[in-house]
């Protein structure tokens, strides 16, 4: 049967070489090292109570640069980061506009949220006790960053070459809903509890000459699985590595999905994040295996920031209560916000988010910012067929974008995360709806019909 899949895929390759297709994409590939070079805080856990030491291997920024047969581009960067803030995310795309010409629309800048990566400056910092020399050495290695991820995209730009792209949705099952699954009662459980959704996807990239040149490959779950303090990818940065063992050459880029209510369970140990690595990969390489659909080298791109609302703020007396009987985070968030109010400065009200679709072909890319929970994703497959690729962490991680249910309910991601990321409250209810309406419209201006 396999080989026969084989016949298949060689037939589909040798027929869309004779359209003349293969010379219609041009593609540009590049990676860069971002491990900080000194130890330094890392982000995602507030439980930790030091710098790191040392590093599980290595932290990468990679892209890939597009070009379509009328000239049209876009530049999709991954990185093994927790989350790109608005600030950096902002300069990093307003440099690109100025030296390369790209729009907001046209760069995605994905991070795939392991939690042993390093913190950012204006990202966090209510999580963690910071000194001003701690402080310093977060701002200097965001500079350093913003200057990679710059040259990164440059170089992917200037490597451009004919080639031939294809697209298809693998699947793997071991991330689980946290909010729906005890992790502690896991091993007594016959049963899992959604939602979820276990899809692999993958976009190929092969050369002139028939040979992988690069995989781009998704999966919605936390990396989650260690909470050590060496600097690593966590399962991703494993799948990634694997990947790249079984291909030669081949550069292998992970975006992370509507994540934000999946773990990784169980989890906590190094081996345990290998497996789960090696889980992914063999997802990725079942699909490249199979025969996959070839995309029209017609590109388009849609972009937009909408307002979301937030919540009221909590009153001056409870944030006095928190600042004088809280610990943690919490306690220097209330202090913080107090702080504030004192200034003058103004509590924002809302916050611009950012969303972004992509027509690659006939395959069509929905990314969002923030920790998107699953139900996004759910929401745009019913919409606009099972096919579609949907990422979260995209452009700004500012916290966490529930669904109506999760809003309700409360919890970490429907209310205390907000006091992780900094935002003044929770937000308003309603957001789910608004975020779907917007959707509807980028996808109308990328030529991506809903199904019928």
């Amino acid at each position: 049967m396999k080989t026969r899949c084989r016949a298949i895929w060689l037939l589909l390759t040798v027929l869309v070489a004779s359209s003349g297709f293969s010379q219609s994409w041009k593609a540009g590939v590049a990676r860069m090292v971002i491990t900080p070079k000194e130890p330094q805080w890392m982000a995602g856990y507030a439980a930790r109570t030091h710098a790191s030491e040392g590093t599980l291997h290595d932290l990468w920024a990679k892209a890939l640069a597009l070009e379509d047969e009328r000239g049209q581009k876009a530049v999709l960067v991954t990185t093994d980061l927790l989350g790109f803030p608005k600030a950096l995310s902002d300069r990093i795309r307003t440099r690109l506009n100025q030296q390369a010409g790209l729009t907001k629309a046209q760069i995605l800048l994905n991070s795939s949220h392991t939690h042993s990566g390093p913190v950012l400056a204006s990202a966090l910092y209510d999580i963690y006790p910071l000194d001003v020399d701690e402080r310093a050495k977060i701002d200097r290695y965001t500079r350093q960053l913003e200057d990679q991820i710059v040259a990164l995209v440059s170089q992917a730009l200037q490597k451009m070459e004919p080639v031939q792209l294809f697209a298809q949705n693998g699947v793997t099952r071991f991330q689980v809903n946290r909010r729906n699954n005890s992790e502690g009662n896991l091993r007594e459980q016959t049963d899992l509890n959604g939602p979820n959704d276990y899809a692999v996807p993958v976009i190929k990239v092969v050369n002139a000459a028939g040979k992988l040149k690069a995989l781009a490959f998704g999966y919605a779950c936390h990396p989650t699985v260690l909470d050590q303090y060496q600097w690593s990818g966590d399962y991703v940065g494993f799948a990634q590595l694997e990947l790249e063992k079984a291909h030669p050459g081949v550069t292998a880029l992970f975006f992370q999905g509507a994540a934000g209510d999946q773990n990784p369970i169980p989890r906590r140990t190094i081996p345990l994040a290998r497996q789960y690595g090696r889980e992914l990969a063999a997802a990725v390489d079942r699909v490249l295996d199979e025969p996959m659909r070839p995309l029209p080298a017609q590109l388009r791109t849609a972009y937009s920031e909408i307002e979301l609302p937030l919540a009221p703020p909590p009153a001056q007396s409870e944030l006095i209560k928190m600042s004088q009987g809280a610990e943690g985070y919490p306690k220097r968030w209330a202090s913080r916000m107090l702080a504030e109010k004192e200034q003058g400065q103004p509590v924002r009200s809302s916050y611009p988010y950012p969303l972004q679709v992509w027509q690659l072909g006939n395959q069509a890319v929905f990314s969002f910012g923030g920790e998107l929970v699953i139900d996004y994703a759910i929401a745009c497959k019913k919409q606009f067929g099972p096919d579609v690729f949907v990422l979260g962490y995209s452009n700004d991680v500012m916290g966490y974008i529930p669904s109506p249910v999760i809003l309700q309910e409360g919890g970490y991601e429907g209310a205390t995360s907000q006091m992780v990321y900094g935002l003044p409250s929770v937000w308003a209810p309603g957001i789910f709806d608004r975020i779907q309406q917007e959707v509807s419209k980028l996808a109308e201006q990328a030529g991506i019909p809903a199904v019928k």
